[in-house]
């Protein structure tokens, strides 16, 4: 997989970001859901981080998916197992 560098401007100042294409895709998809722009996700994102920013917004993109993956979960019914 290839990863791409992308350059943004976040609390005033440009820096680059390296994430896989599929990470930039959700990025985008999850900035559009919340009504915002993928720099003002980044910013947030890189406000509560602790450590390298790239890993932090793959971390971001995981827990939303799960979050997403676990909310389709529960409104699924589950059958129970027959004995």
């Amino acid at each position: 997989m290839t990863v791409r560098k992308r350059s943004v401007v976040v609390a005033g100042h440009r820096t680059s970001v390296s994430l896989e294409e599929p990470f930039w895709r959700e990025l985008a998809a999850i900035a559009a859901a919340r009504g915002c722009s993928v720099a003002a996700t980044i910013g947030e994102i890189d406000a509560a981080r602790e450590g390298n920013l790239s890993s932090a917004l793959r971390l971001f993109v995981l827990d939303d998916l799960k979050r997403r993956a676990g909310a389709r979960d529960a409104a699924t019914p589950r059958l129970s197992p027959r004995h």
